[in-house]
């Protein structure tokens, strides 16, 4: 079986039990994405499967035979940074950095779906256009925790990007 993860294609052989975050980090050397609470409930594991998000730490790498898996790594590099990557750093939204990866990664997520006018639990109008407002940003990233607490400057940066893209 095999994984394209980043445009790149992955051959899996390992224990069928190894989640999809261990398979990047171990695996493949893909190290942006990290694990920290290992429960998903932080959201620092956060990558895109078929452009969706999820947690890696938990679904196995077994599952997604085939699919496209984007990591921070796939987004843009040192030299051409994704708008997402140089918001984030115009707007300090990183300060150490630990929890970047699957706010981006999760940011990235969120804009492409408000594009496709998918309601969130706070959004006033559940059939129209979706407009992500501070409180919608804050509600759609809610998943993704900082320790350092950059959210504000997060929100920012989400909003510099999505108001350029409009």
């Amino acid at each position: 079986m095999a994984l394209i993860i980043n445009g790149r294609e992955y051959a899996f052989e390992g224990d069928p039990r190894t989640t999809l975050l261990d398979f990047l980090r171990r695996d493949c050397d893909l190290t942006g994405t990290k694990k920290g609470c290992d429960h998903g409930q932080c959201g620092a594991c956060t990558v895109l499967v078929n452009g969706q998000r999820i947690n890696s730490c938990l679904t196995l790498a077994v599952m997604h035979d085939g699919e496209s898996v984007t990591t921070i790594e796939g987004l843009g590099t040192i030299d051409d940074l994704h708008p997402l990557q140089a918001a984030f750093v115009k707007h300090d939204g990183y300060q150490c950095g630990y929890c970047t990866p699957g706010q981006i990664c999760s940011a990235k997520a969120m804009l492409e779906e408000a594009a496709n006018n998918w309601p969130s639990f706070v959004s006033e109008n559940l059939s129209g256009e979706t407009r992500l407002t501070p409180d919608e940003i804050r509600e759609r990233m809610s998943g993704n925790l900082c320790r350092c607490g950059a959210y504000s400057n997060i929100v920012d940066a989400i909003v510099e990007v999505m108001e350029r893209e409009q």
